[in-house]
């Protein structure tokens, strides 16, 4: 079982603690008095870090990627996290649910209908480099294959090599549980002492927490409109503040139940609606057409993943390169190295191949899955007039073509209450996974099988649930969102760094150094 330790009850790490929670506390107030600066500010950091380091981010997840093949299928995949007699405790249905639900959020929720809409209508100019007719058949099997690039294997890798680095150096070199732990092998036992332990620590904390709470506030207005397409309640802030007392409560509440009472029932049951909703969904939707049309996306995906790989925003162009696949890197390496904690936490007695099979194959199968039925039935309705997507969200946003889409499905007016809740659970899971990781980094000398204090798991869960709040019913809604979701891709920038560092310490580790087993 999991435990408590009492000993840890009052151990704050000082130096990781404090910074954070001015930080986070400080993004807070200032999207309150000023929410045009914080937005700037966000914005103006956001632009620059994408424009400047694309081609590290395209290089840096292409190295990962590889990395990650290389080490899977070969003989490392044979290493047992914990050493040859370790027993794993939780079986594969349960532990790929918690992996998966823990770093999903709500992205394929939101975008599974949203995204391959968005590049078949050229809503935001992302077509114009491409070569690629909007509107066209073309244009639907690019749409496809554009999000399985967006949301499958790259992405996944980049989640997978951080948790491979953690659990390798806690499990069987016996290293601190921290992401600076990662870098032992680039500097030595030095690293995970003084300033330079707790300024990396701080900066994977920070852009984790502003990323859950941008991610939440999404979240708010996406359920909050809805609620006002579905049922006629216009969006305002009580709407808003119930919908997020329940989702901070839900996720809040399971991170403090723990691990074993809290985020594994949480993730048993957000997957099984995930599967429910797929599985419907592909039979009631024109089948052949999910499955021819996927099948095209694969082959245009796979025939141009190098020259995307490599794209530094001068390809594609900036509407779709920057604001999407860059976007997403951001975000993806903002998350990683806390990410990487919790999926270290829950791999014990597991070998480095089931690991990698659980955290990035089975994942981006999943997606290509979920893109493929969703996306595509989404783009066979708009081509045949069946219903105008695109213009939905032309006039309402990016996110809007959901639940249009979900208001002309069979039993719509149970499958969007369905959904909603979906959202509601996508999030908490993610949410109550990282809040538990975030106050496991702001505790001293906590092990793997030690929860850490319920009062941090509380005061986190709280502090990203207000920013939410604060930044959609008092910051300019949309525009608050904006500044919080800016803030958190910005901050992936610095983490960046951090992440490229664990990508060279994991070479090092697997190829240079004596493997422990």
């Amino acid at each position: 079982m999991i435990k408590v330790s009492e000993s840890n009850l009052h151990k704050i790490r000082r130096g990781v603690f404090w910074p954070s929670f001015l930080v986070v506390g400080g993004a807070a107030l200032l999207g309150i008095f000023n929410n045009k600066m914080l937005t700037d500010v966000a914005m103006n950091s956001f632009l620059g870090s994408l424009r400047g380091l694309g081609w590290l981010y395209q290089i840096i997840s292409i190295v990962a990627l590889i990395l990650v093949t290389i080490i899977t299928f070969s003989k490392l995949g044979n290493i047992r996290f914990g050493g040859e007699d370790a027993k794993p405790k939780y079986p594969f249905i349960t532990w790929f649910a918690m992996a998966l639900t823990g770093g999903i959020a709500t992205g394929v929720v939101t975008y599974g209908v949203n995204e391959p809409i968005i590049y078949f209508g050229n809503i935001y100019g992302e077509m114009a480099q491409t070569g690629v007719e909007p509107g066209t058949p073309m244009a639907i099997i690019y749409a496809l294959a554009r999000c399985f690039y967006n949301w499958t294997f790259i992405p996944y890798a980049m989640y997978s090599l951080c948790g491979l680095i953690v659990a390798y150096m806690y499990f069987n070199k016996k290293k601190p549980l921290s992401v600076t732990a990662t870098l032992i092998p680039l500097f030595g036992e030095k690293v995970t002492e003084g300033i330079w332990a707790n300024i990396i620590d701080t900066l994977a904390l920070l852009a984790i927490a502003l990323g859950l709470a941008s991610s939440l506030g999404a979240g708010l207005a996406l359920v909050g409109s809805g609620i006002e397409a579905a049922y006629g309640i216009p969006q305002g802030i009580m709407v808003w503040l119930v919908l997020a007392i329940i989702t901070t409560a839900t996720f809040t509440l399971s991170s403090i139940m723990g691990i074993d009472k809290g985020i594994k029932w949480l993730s048993d049951l957000n997957s099984k609606v995930f599967y429910i909703l797929l599985i419907f969904l592909f039979f009631v939707g024109p089948t052949l057409y999910i499955l021819r049309m996927s099948t095209a996306g694969m082959a245009y995906w796979l025939q141009n993943f190098w020259v995307w790989g490599l794209d530094p925003i001068d390809i594609g162009g900036e509407a779709l390169v920057m604001w999407w696949t860059l976007y997403d890197w951001a975000i993806w390496i903002a998350y990683a190295p806390l990410m990487g904690l919790f999926l270290a936490i829950i791999s014990y007695g597991r070998t480095i191949r089931q690991f990698m099979v659980i955290n990035w194959i089975l994942p981006s199968v999943f997606s290509i899955i979920w893109f493929s039925v969703w996306g595509a039935t989404a783009l066979q309705w708009q081509q045949a007039g069946t219903l105008d997507l695109v213009t939905t969200i032309t006039t309402s946003g990016a996110v809007a073509g959901l639940w249009a889409f979900l208001g002309n499905l069979p039993m719509g007016a149970v499958i969007i209450p369905i959904v909603m809740l979906t959202l509601i659970l996508s999030f908490s899971t993610a949410a109550d996974s990282m809040t538990r990781t975030i106050a496991s980094l702001c505790t001293l000398n906590i092990k793997h099988d030690e929860e850490p204090p319920k009062w941090q798991k509380l005061l986190w869960g709280l502090s990203i649930g207000i920013i939410a709040f604060v930044m959609v019913a008092y910051a300019g809604g949309a525009q608050g969102v904006d500044g919080v979701k800016y803030l958190a891709a910005a901050g992936g920038s610095l983490v960046l760094f951090v992440f490229v560092l664990q990508v060279i310490s994991a070479i090092k580790m697997f190829f240079f150094d004596k493997i422990e087993r």
